[in-house]
């Protein structure tokens, strides 16, 4: 991996993160080429990475052994387009984290290349993230092995056998995110509600949720008997928790994440 060159097409938020954990994990920086249109993005991306930028996505694509396409769904077909010619010649190898462009777009606008599909989430941002990703007949292992350490720089990977699993991680990664800022967003509505200050309602939900993240994390038994050490028969989570079961709790989150899976095979149909 330290011996290839690595290129991203866009520069956004995602692809700064992924850039800045390879860096940081021992990639050169001199090793990492960026594109994108906003030139005062890639002069903050440069300084801050000190990666090789250019405004040529052409250019980039030219020079690199493997390619992320880092750019919005409704984008990409127009990008990928305009370097078919270059994936043709060069075959990189070819990552995207696009949510819905599937492998037979991808190769339908670009040609046949090696091509690993991803789904990585919001925490990626902070190092935190949990990516999916699905690679296509004629991946090597080798090839496999560079993606796993470009999105491994970033959280946790897994790899799944049948592309119509990304569904499902996206509806449960890729979603979950909001799912659980929700109930930190309703918790400190709660807290506030009960005549707590908000910055402090505020800091304890979110250390709470932080806390009991790690506390699952690190244990060694699961959520369902974390949840049975804290509840004490006939005290106060006991009752906070028969409130929630008597609303149908776990039945919501089938249905939310179903409605989430069923969205992201719409977008990728």
């Amino acid at each position: 991996m330290a011996q290839q060159l690595i290129g991203f097409i866009g520069a956004g938020n995602m692809a700064t993160s992924l850039a800045g954990g390879m860096v940081a994990k021992g990639i050169r920086p001199a090793r990492i080429w960026m594109s994108d249109p906003s030139r005062d993005r890639l002069d903050e991306v440069a300084q801050l990475h000190r990666v090789h930028v250019s405004s040529d996505n052409r250019e980039v694509a030219g020079r690199v052994d493997v390619l992320v396409l880092a750019v919005k769904p409704q984008m990409m077909k127009d990008v990928c387009e305009g370097l078919r010619d270059i994936i043709a010649d060069r075959q990189p190898l070819v990552i995207s984290i696009a949510a819905g462009v599937t492998v037979a777009n991808l190769h339908a606008w670009l040609g046949e290349t090696p091509t690993v599909r991803c789904m990585p989430n919001t925490p990626s941002l902070v190092q935190a993230g949990a990516t999916g990703l699905y690679a296509a007949d004629g991946v090597s292992d080798e090839q496999k092995a560079m993606a796993k350490e470009i999105l491994g720089s970033v959280g946790l990977t897994f790899w799944f056998q049948a592309e119509k699993e990304l569904d499902a991680v996206t509806a449960v990664s890729g979603s979950g995110p909001a799912y659980f800022f929700l109930l930190m967003e309703s918790l400190i509505e709660a807290a506030k509600a009960q005549g707590l200050e908000y910055n402090a309602a505020r800091q304890m939900v979110l250390q709470t949720a932080w806390g009991a993240a790690q506390l699952a994390i690190t244990s060694e038994v699961g959520p369902d008997v974390l949840r049975q050490q804290v509840t004490s028969p006939g005290g106060t989570t006991a009752a906070a928790l028969q409130v929630f079961e008597e609303a149908g709790f776990r039945e919501q989150v089938q249905a939310a994440v179903a409605a989430a899976r069923e969205r992201s095979e719409e977008l990728a149909g």
